[in-house]
């Protein structure tokens, strides 16, 4: 303690810092209910598939020799949701997402974006549009993995298999659009 000052106006400066207008109070635990609801919050992204559905447009179309059997996409986004919302609510539960709306944004606009490459590549059957578009969610998908990995690291690393599904969904549509270019 410095010479001339108290006890108590050295726990007073501590509690300014600690507790002052700019700094948030620490997260409380988020439990099994929160873990469900960011789940589900992720899961909504598969409402897509209701809107647009795969038709004989698709099914019409010339396939890249590397594309996967259609069965296997219903599995794997399902396993993609689900390390989303665990992401999500590992971002929520270290307190990251409060201190960085940053971060928040990035969500959203992968929700948007992971939507409405649906639309235009089913809905529109534009995959000239659709090849674009999934370029920008691959780049907000690596800013949102890095972004969470600042506040919890497996909050980041849970990202990275959804990070490489679409970046192989990317030069997959690129390989519809390709074939499919003069039609």
């Amino acid at each position: 303690m410095r010479r001339g000052m108290s006890l108590s106006s050295d726990t007073s400066a501590a509690h300014a810092k600690t507790s002052g207008p700019s700094e948030l109070p620490a997260p409380k635990p988020a439990g099994l209910s929160a873990l469900s609801g960011c789940i589900l919050l992720s899961m909504a992204g598969a409402s897509a598939g209701i809107f647009w559905r795969v038709d004989e447009w698709y099914f019409g179309l010339n396939r890249p020799s590397f594309a996967p059997p259609n069965w296997l996409f219903g599995p794997v986004w399902t396993l993609l949701y689900v390390l989303i919302g665990v992401s999500l609510w590992r971002a929520i539960r270290s307190g990251g997402l409060r201190r960085d709306p940053g971060a928040v944004g990035l969500f959203a606009a992968h929700w948007v974006l992971n939507f409405l490459w649906s639309y235009l590549f089913f809905g529109l059957h534009r995959p000239d549009w659709a090849l674009a578009e999934i370029a920008l969610l691959v780049a907000v998908i690596a800013a949102l993995a890095r972004r969470f990995g600042l506040h919890d690291r497996l909050a980041g690393w849970l990202l990275v298999p959804y990070l490489a599904w679409v970046s192989f969904a990317t030069v997959l549509n690129a390989g519809f659009w390709w074939l499919n270019r003069a039609s």
